[in-house]
């Protein structure tokens, strides 16, 4: 009897080691327990939480962009540029009162529309050129992250859009209002649909698994791979228009290092930078994840000297433990075949 409960419980702890959205969540909940009690019960507060998900909408947005190009085997690191550019045309738009006889709740509408299809245009052009001219995905989304940002200075022509000019679009992401909340759950649920039960994620799986095999079975890689970086081009516009609204200003070095916080929420949600391994509820708890170090570690007292380490720190230590969790479930499954 004695023994069959052992086994039971050492069942049970196998599973939730064996997979990482549940090893994640379980981390997340342990550290949202410990920060809440070393910063005196303030960070539980709704007040608090809101606010992490605010300043954090445009990583967990682009984060679903990038698992896509992860899941192929790819990676974009030109996103922020992307955003910069669009989310600078619009704030300009605005600063020259473009659309001004328009009202408002459209107006706010069609600026989040242009600043999409800019990105759009920006991704289509990274994609053909990873696809079709068979760039390296590093390489050639290096030289466009300083073409998009070179063109967000270009067309700023050393100016800005202050508060004052986008003054009305700014009340769609500023503190307490839904607008950013609308568009992360709207997002994660096409996303998770997409992914879960749609021919194209299906696709995007198959490529990231082994692209010769994909290519050999019919699948259009090409035409999957343009796909997968005009989305992300298309969310890095629409996070510009967000980022916009949210800080109330549009400045040529917005969001300057961000793509690296993105990466790093998809990494630490179970995402293979190799490819064909990452799911969307991973991605969103890697990007709470993320969100909560970068918010706990001033509450917690750490000078600013320090918090970068210690981020980088936890952060690999997650990896560590996805990359032996990942390990542990392929000589598992490798172990029920042999039998």
């Amino acid at each position: 009897m004695e023994t069959k409960k052992t086994g039971k419980v050492a069942s049970f702890f196998r599973k939730l080691t064996g997979n990482h959205e549940i090893s994640l969540a379980l981390i997340l909940i342990l550290m949202f327990v410990v920060v809440d009690i070393l910063s005196g019960g303030t960070f539980h507060t709704f007040g608090n939480i809101t606010d992490i998900f605010r300043n954090n909408a445009l990583t967990l947005l682009m984060s679903l962009g990038m698992l896509l190009v992860l899941l192929t085997g790819g990676i974009d690191i030109s996103i922020t540029g992307v955003l910069a550019f669009s989310g600078m045309t619009i704030g300009l738009m605005m600063k020259n009162n473009m659309f001004a006889g328009v009202p408002l709740p459209l107006r706010i509408v069609l600026f989040f529309l242009i600043a999409t299809i800019i990105g759009t245009v920006c991704g289509f052009i990274n994609g053909i050129i990873i696809a079709k001219g068979k760039v390296s995905p590093i390489i050639c989304t290096l030289g466009a992250m300083y073409v998009w940002r070179g063109m967000a200075f270009i067309i700023s022509n050393n100016s800005w859009a202050s508060a004052l000019d986008v003054q009305g679009f700014s009340d769609f992401g500023k503190e307490g209002s839904v607008g950013p909340y609308i568009i992360l759950i709207v997002a994660f649920a096409a996303f998770f649909v997409l992914m879960k039960w749609s021919g194209f994620g299906r696709k995007v799986y198959a490529i990231g698994s082994n692209k010769e095999a994909a290519r050999i079975s019919g699948i259009n890689v090409d035409r999957v791979q343009i796909a997968v970086y005009t989305i992300m081009g298309a969310l890095s516009g629409l996070a510009g228009a967000l980022s916009v609204s949210i800080y109330a200003s549009g400045q040529p070095n917005m969001q300057t290092g961000k793509e690296m916080d993105v990466i790093a929420a998809c990494v630490i949600g179970g995402v293979s930078m190799s490819g064909g391994r990452g799911t969307v509820l991973g991605t969103l708890l890697g990007g709470i994840f993320y969100a909560i170090v970068y918010k706990a570690l001033p509450l917690v007292g750490l000078e600013s000297i320090w918090q970068n380490l210690i981020k980088g720190v936890i952060i690999l230590a997650v990896v560590v433990i996805n990359v032996v969790t990942q390990r542990t479930m392929k000589r598992r499954t490798l172990a029920r075949r042999e039998i």
